[in-house]
């Protein structure tokens, strides 16, 4: 009975011996030959990149090259004299190797700087390589310095890092860098294709690719992955095995929830979403792998971003192909939602209800729902859209919020968007002048109707130019918005003039008043305004006192707030507000009750006897 050979793991078994054989750093490698053919050799290199891309078996095969004894024509080490045969076998003296990781002090370094002095036995040169050097001290950094600059001739350093940056500059100053690449899906599934050639394995390209891409553009992970899967499938590597085997989640998923999303169809993509619960993927691997399908589809739909797509060849062409489905626009707003999601889930209470309501609105950014469904997106009450909505329908002025637009001064302000939504459109073939239809007027009665004004066959006259007042009110302009008022307005018909409502004192106490009332939160704000009396200053003016500059700092943080409501609640584009602080002396300045009371007792004797006699005090 023969003896059954020991297994050897591809990683080590499929390991570079040539550079010829390295995968994915073509450029590299043909650098480093010419620098062995012209016999410009550094005293000192260093290798960095990620993990598993080559860079100690480049170093070993850079100490084999430059001490072979009999190089091949094209540059690379012969592998059968006597020189590479013991480097091969591990029992060269002219190839040192240093774990940096577990030798990491003074006197490791120490040892190298003593073999430094003893010269090569056979070849030309002492190759030092020292894996993992970011690992090393600063003390073992610095005891180094000396003789990384100054070697003997016949002496190489080659230094391999994971981590550049942590490497100090002094260190980083000495050597020839070299920056490893990661290694590309295409090329990593060549050689895995290679390697299951050799090993009698019978492959999938697709399965590769999922390989490939598991690895993270490491070779040395993707063959390990490889073993793995090649040893649950007794030598056959099928998409579907390695999918269940790597817990991978079918991209097949996410192309059917995309295309979902493009026909807004709800039940499909929740359903998806369970057949993905039920196979035991986590909600949230599958939001993340959402959000990379996403950006995938986003960097295929533009052939000069393509080369960013990290897929294999058959995968990259239906992401093309999809990709042209669906507009611009889509992939930002889908992928707004995918991270909003991401970063809510850990903190929702019902983490199945989150992802569902997300898919749900994804299905909706095509086809959105219609009037009045769509109230919530647009941050408004659900109603009747023809009819104007009631006063505790009335959304309240805020930052965030549309300012209403100015129209017509017969018209209420919450019924001027349906006004305007109610105008035809007029075509671009044939012009025509905006008219408003009447609208009728609630609290008038049901005769009242308030007739439009013709348009206006020459230019309008412009209203009359404010004051500026000293303090910024932060006031818009007066303009009209399509995304307030609907997509069927034209915007030359909305070019109105300002509402010049004249402004009666009583009107404007009551609008100060009502805003007091509806903003209880701004308590700075709201105690200003209690304090201080506004006066007329004009015609379209008031005039505000505070005692403090703290309440004219507050008035000057809500001001857009303020003056935008107070506009709307008078109908009068042209108010303007000016706050200043009271430079005179307040003379009837109200006291505090115990301030009050020693006021009261000190300029009446009669009562401070009284309570002499009582024998009490003010407490």
């Amino acid at each position: 009975m023969s003896e059954q050979k020991p297994y050897v793991v591809s990683a080590r078994k499929y390991r570079p011996a040539t550079f010829k054989t390295v995968v994915g750093q073509r450029a590299l490698t043909a650098t480093l030959k010419n620098a062995i053919d012209s016999g410009r050799l550094a005293q000192a290199y260093l290798f960095c990149g990620p993990r598993g891309v080559g860079k100690t078996s480049c170093a070993r095969i850079f100490a084999k090259t430059i001490n072979c004894l009999s190089p091949t024509p094209d540059g690379e080490a012969c592998g059968v004299c006597e020189s590479c045969r013991a480097i091969d076998r591990g029992n060269s003296f002219n190839l040192v190797e240093l774990d940096a990781a577990s030798n990491n002090s003074v006197d490791d370094i120490r040892s190298i700087t003593e073999q430094v002095n003893v010269p090569p036995q056979s070849g030309r040169y002492r190759v030092f390589i020292i894996d993992e050097v970011h690992m090393l001290s600063n003390a073992a950094f610095n005891a180094f310095l000396k003789t990384l600059e100054e070697p003997p001739k016949y002496v190489v350093f080659i230094l391999a890092t994971t981590e550049k940056h942590k490497v100090i500059p002094t260190i980083l100053s000495r050597c020839q860098i070299y920056d490893f690449k990661r290694i590309t899906i295409n090329d990593m599934v060549e050689h895995l294709e290679y390697v299951a050639s050799q090993e009698g394995v019978t492959t999938d390209r697709d399965a590769l690719g999922v390989i490939a891409l598991k690895a993270d553009g490491a070779m040395r992970d993707a063959l390990s992955i490889f073993d793995q899967v090649a040893a649950s499938s007794r030598g056959n590597v099928t998409y579907a095995n390695t999918i269940e085997n790597l817990n991978v989640l079918d991209y097949d998923y996410y192309f059917r929830m995309v295309d979902a999303f493009r026909s807004g169809d709800v039940s499909s993509a929740l359903l998806l979403y369970k057949d993905i619960r039920d196979k035991g993927f986590d909600s949230l691997f599958m939001v993340n792998g959402l959000a990379a399908h996403v950006r995938d589809l986003m960097v295929a739909a533009d052939p000069r971003t393509a080369s960013l797509l990290e897929t294999s060849e058959e995968i990259a062409v239906r992401y093309t192909e999809q990709s042209r489905t669906l507009p611009p626009q889509w992939y930002y707003a889908a992928m707004r939602l995918l991270t909003d999601c991401d970063l809510n889930y850990r903190t929702a209470s019902s983490k199945r209800l989150l992802v569902e309501l997300t898919l749900i609105r994804l299905c909706q950014l095509l086809t959105p729902a219609t009037p009045p469904f769509d109230a919530i997106d647009r941050k408004q009450p659900l109603g009747d859209p023809t009819k104007a909505p009631s006063k505790a329908q009335e959304p309240q002025v805020g930052y965030g919020s549309p300012s209403p637009h100015p129209g017509s001064s017969s018209t209420p302000p919450q019924s001027r968007p349906q006004q305007l939504q109610s105008q035809p459109q007029p075509t671009a073939a044939t012009p025509q002048p905006a008219i408003a239809k009447p609208v009728v007027n609630p609290s008038a009665g049901s005769n009242s109707v308030a007739q439009p004004k013709p348009a206006a066959a020459s230019k309008p006259t412009a209203a009359p130019k404010p004051v500026a007042p000293k303090v910024a009110t932060g006031r818009r302009p007066s303009t009209l918005r399509l995304s307030d008022v609907g997509s069927n307005v034209n915007p030359d018909a909305g070019r109105l003039t300002h509402r010049a409502t004249p402004i009666s004192h009583d009107r404007f106490i009551q609008a100060w008043g009502e805003f007091i009332a509806r903003n209880p939160q701004l308590h700075i704000l709201i105690s200003a305004m209690r304090a201080s009396k506004p006066t007329p200053a004009g015609e379209h003016a008031y005039s505000i006192i505070v005692d403090h500059p703290a309440q004219l700092q507050a008035f000057e943080l809500s001001m857009p707030k303020l003056i935008e409501y107070l506009r709307n609640f008078l109908e009068n584009d042209l108010l303007t507000l000016k706050v200043e602080v009271n430079t005179n002396p307040v003379e009837n300045k109200q006291l505090p009750p115990k301030e009050f009371l020693r006021q009261v007792v000190s300029e009446n004797s009669a009562l401070a006897g009284f309570l002499s006699a009582l024998d009490a005090e003010l407490v």
